[in-house]
């Protein structure tokens, strides 16, 4: 029998297609990732503001900040990305290594970019006095008037978006990093310029997308918010809090709309607020699989140097990372690529199976 005799190659042909479906699915997890949070998003969006004249985006004054670099200080450097990183006053060594590695870079790509810091008020005095030691010496701290508190990590975004939007109009991108995110610049211009025009003007709101996440109705839990404050089930799609980036136009629109929005109490988590104004203004959230902000990305060279951010990286192994990473030889594509999908299934299991905690 014919069909007797052609059974034995099937199982062998049968193997050879799964393996290479897997291997195909592990070296572009990345683009599946992004395909499956885009069959997730909401494309519905409200009735937005249109484009913003400048006179009508509420002035920020220098006297709103306590410290801050000098006024002139994007007129100088014209920086093309601008990145603000959200610290608290107690974490010198984070600051200091960010300094030491991402932060320190002043020409990505043949882009200008530079880093600040964006605190709130130390409630120790002595604390206090170092933060005014470290802006005489450093010259990148930029102060908001508000209490440095976790509650009030909203007020710090709305400052930062407040700062930057009055003192640092040349830069075309500024994006959003916490103080425990090793960020990679080259790898988000890279990003950039593959998947848009490196000058368009365009709305864009780029990061982790969070999808369909329910308010916190507990009131023993730090995220609590009750049905008063924010009544709907679930949250619009925004970006993890983790790391984001912003076009000159996105920065305008949500800044303006979140100057309109009355502010509830308790605020709603400082990314979820952005998220808000977002959907208000009409920007939709765009996802890039490349920002962590979901399961802890375990350490590999070669994915690490594909990845825009990678967060809960403490200041020791930050400055061991960015070193290994930048050192030779460079990755090849498929070492990128294979370093890649491993580094996102080891992820996965991890949070499937308990072993690591994402947030």
């Amino acid at each position: 029998d014919r069909s007797d005799c052609r059974r034995p190659g099937i199982l062998p042909f049968l193997c050879a297609v799964i393996t290479c479906s897997a291997l195909s699915a592990l070296l572009f997890v990345d683009f599946i990732e992004s395909w499956v949070t885009s069959m997730g998003m909401n494309k519905v969006v409200e009735p937005h503001i249109g484009i913003i004249p400048p006179q009508s985006v509420p002035p920020t004054r220098s006297e709103e900040f306590l410290l801050m670099p000098s006024p002139l200080v994007c007129q100088r450097a014209k920086p093309y990305l601008i990145m603000m990183v959200t610290s608290a006053p107690a974490n010198q060594r984070a600051r200091q290594a960010i300094r030491d590695t991402w932060g320190g870079e002043v020409e990505v790509r043949g882009l200008r970019v530079m880093t600040l810091f964006m605190v709130g008020v130390a409630s120790d005095p002595g604390l206090a006095k170092l933060l005014i030691e470290e802006a005489r010496e450093k010259g990148d701290l930029v102060q908001g008037r508000f209490l440095d508190t976790y509650s009030n990590l909203t007020l710090k975004t709305l400052s930062m978006l407040g700062w930057t939007r009055r003192f640092c109009p040349q830069a075309h991108f500024m994006a959003k990093v916490d103080d425990d995110v090793l960020f990679n610049p080259s790898a988000l211009l890279h990003f950039l310029n593959k998947s848009r025009n490196p000058y368009e003007q365009g709305d864009l709101y780029l990061g982790r997308v969070h999808l369909h996440v329910a308010p916190d109705r507990d009131p023993d839990s730090k995220h609590y918010l009750p049905s008063g404050a924010y009544p709907p089930s679930v949250f619009p799609d925004y970006c993890s809090g983790t790391a984001y980036v912003l076009s000159r136009s996105a920065l305008l629109k949500i800044s303006l709309a979140a100057s309109a929005s009355p502010l509830s109490t308790p605020l709603p988590p400082e990314d979820v607020f952005v998220g808000l104004c977002a959907r208000a203004a009409g920007v939709l959230p765009s996802h890039c699989p490349l920002f962590s902000g979901g399961p802890s990305v375990p350490y590999g060279r070669c994915c690490y140097q594909a990845m825009v951010s990678i967060h809960h990286i403490p200041p020791r192994d930050m400055l061991h990372y960015w070193a290994d990473v930048h050192s030779p030889p460079p990755c090849s594509w498929l070492n990128v690529r294979a370093s890649l999908g491993i580094c996102k299934v080891r992820a996965m299991l991890g949070t499937t199976l308990g072993l690591e905690q994402g947030l």
